[in-house]
């Protein structure tokens, strides 16, 4: 589990291509490395990994070609920064929110609105049926950083989109700083949100065996 709280940038290093569709990718990250070792679990860029190989600085993870096919991952090459998080501890304080690192899909950024000091970016979502689990004021992952909703859209719009606002601190310390229209990114909705959905899909069933 994962907070959506950013520790470190790393910078992808290598990736391999892998038999049935999966992928090696390789980061440099001196902090998460720091005392995180083979099967430990990664959140990078809104995706849990676990590494299989660490060396000096750098670990390497395996990504399965599920994986590569709802996320962002399998946009990035060798040069790009990721977002980083190793998984919580049990006395660790729970500053963003709840985060598995299990992508639900992904979206595309369609508009930057600069302000003097926060910038408010809307995406598009690739992938409609995520747009009821998003309400103003909750909270969503995107590229493994946790934010706060703060425009949705309507239900009656052909076009699923939520904004979020980014606050000077996170423009510097994620890749969300260097967003720009066009670029895709990993979205995890709030686990919550899709729990009551689940629930309610089964609402007024007789599930009895």
């Amino acid at each position: 589990m994962f907070t959506g709280l950013v520790e470190e940038t790393g910078r992808i290093i290598g990736l391999e291509r892998l038999p049935d569709d999966a992928l090696r990718i390789t980061v440099d990250a001196p902090l998460v490395t720091s005392d995180a070792d083979h099967g430990a679990s990664i959140c990078v860029s809104g995706v849990c990994l676990t590494i299989v190989q660490r060396e000096g600085t750098a670990f390497s993870a395996d990504v399965m070609g599920q994986t590569l096919a709802v996320s962002a991952l399998a946009d990035r090459e060798v040069g790009d920064a990721v977002n980083l998080e190793r998984a919580v501890a049990g006395t660790t304080r729970l500053g963003g929110h709840v985060v598995q690192g299990h992508v639900d899909g992904t979206a595309v950024v369609s508009v930057i609105t600069p302000g003097e000091v926060w910038h408010t970016v809307r995406f598009g979502l690739e992938d409609a049926a995520l747009a009821p689990l998003l309400v103003d004021k909750g909270s969503i992952t995107v590229d493994g950083v946790s934010l706060t909703l703060s425009a949705v859209s309507s239900p009656e719009e052909a076009q699923a989109w939520f904004e979020v606002s980014l606050i000077p601190e996170t423009l510097e310390a994620t890749t969300l700083g260097g967003l720009e229209p066009g670029r895709r990114v990993n979205v995890e909705t709030d686990i919550l949100a899709r729990h009551v959905a689940r629930l309610l899909a089964f609402s007024g069933k007789d599930n009895r065996a």
